[in-house]
């Protein structure tokens, strides 16, 4: 097992993230996570504990990139910080290129990561400004 704090792990992990939300492929999505798992933000916060509400958790996302024309979603990775030999909090802004070819900036976000034998995936997303 690779640490999290492994940047080339890191980017293939964001890269396949962001290409299966905007295809609007929930199970890939749901792939990206490590159960249970959990969404914080200014007004709400919700977990899930199986794949299944991770998909349908993600179900809106589709037709929102599809409305804004987005086709592409970038991870900038900003800060990694090292939390344990399986844990690392990613600082993630993401740009969006829509069907056009221009770039949309999008969300912040921080991610707690949990790396094992089947490389990184997401525990906890956290919405940042």
């Amino acid at each position: 097992m690779r640490t999290p704090t492994d940047l080339d792990d890191l980017t293939d992990f964001f890269d396949r993230y962001g290409s299966a939300l905007t295809r609007g492929d929930v199970a890939g999505v749901a792939g990206c996570y490590a159960l249970p798992g959990m969404v914080v933000a200014d007004s709400y916060s919700f977990t899930f504990t199986s794949p299944a509400a991770v998909a349908l958790s993600f179900l809106g996302a589709a037709p929102a990139y599809r409305e804004q024309q987005i086709v592409a979603a970038h991870a900038q990775l900003h800060e990694v910080q090292r939390l344990s030999d399986a844990l690392a909090l990613v600082a993630v802004e993401w740009e969006y290129l829509d069907s056009q070819g221009n770039a949309i900036p999008g969300e912040r976000y921080r991610y707690l990561i949990r790396a094992d034998v089947d490389g990184p995936r997401i525990t906890t997303v956290i919405a940042a400004h």
